[in-house]
């Protein structure tokens, strides 16, 4: 009797410990979120979105997929292998073109215009003389060749805004800058609806834009 009790209470601490680990794997994965929402939005064809939105998704598979692998490793005490320093290298590329997705779908949607008595709108005139030339400075990098992003950060260790350029997902980030307004200029965000020019997809993309969202992100960079 006192046997199987204690190999009762043996499977019973293997089963939680498994659960434990699978919980603990689960949270170290991503979901990916819906953006659905923004089918039908001006100057965005349906079918651009959908696969735009399918591209994002992939990131996020390709991350899990990383980190699963990762984990594997390391328990099996494999992590100063080739392998594990071509996914460690790889992470941060999957990671951040799932992020970087989902600031770009986050600040789009947007249907009132920018209030000019905001925090934010005060600081960009106070810094670039005023909207319009900072939108030109963003327009501008936007309009560079080569494939990547525009990220309007804060920089909190001088207290600024800056527009730049980030090459692929993970070449170009400020350190400890807060991405304000993200816009994807890969060829795979317009050429669908504008073929080559980018141009009349930023204008698109001006268009669409939540400053609600990008407002509070700046707010949060105070609280």
């Amino acid at each position: 009797m006192k046997k199987m009790m204690t190999v009762a209470v043996i499977s019973l601490l293997l089963i939680t410990s498994m659960w434990q680990g699978i919980g603990q794997a689960e949270e170290t994965l991503i979901k990916a979120r819906d953006f659905s929402v923004l089918i039908g939005m001006d100057g965005f064809s349906d079918t651009l979105l959908n696969n735009h939105f399918k591209l994002y998704q992939g990131y996020v598979k390709n991350t899990n997929i990383i980190f699963e692998k990762l984990d594997a490793l390391l328990t099996d005490n494999k992590d100063r292998t080739v392998e594990y320093a071509e996914l460690e290298r790889r992470l941060s590329w999957e990671l951040d073109g799932a992020l970087l997705h989902e600031y770009y779908f986050e600040n789009l949607g947007g249907k009132e215009p920018f209030d000019v008595k905001s925090p934010l709108y005060k600081k960009i005139t106070e810094e670039f003389g005023s909207f319009d030339r900072w939108k030109q400075d963003f327009v501008s990098v936007g309009l560079m060749r080569g494939i990547g992003w525009v990220v309007l950060y804060w920089e909190p260790t001088r207290g600024r805004l800056l527009n730049i350029w980030v090459n692929e997902h993970n070449i170009g980030h400020i350190v400890a800058a807060k991405p304000l307004l993200v816009m994807d200029v890969f060829e795979h965000a317009y050429m669908t609806d504008y073929q080559l020019d980018r141009a009349k997809y930023i204008d698109a993309f001006f268009k669409n834009i939540n400053w609600d969202v990008v407002t509070k992100r700046f707010n949060e960079c105070f609280m």
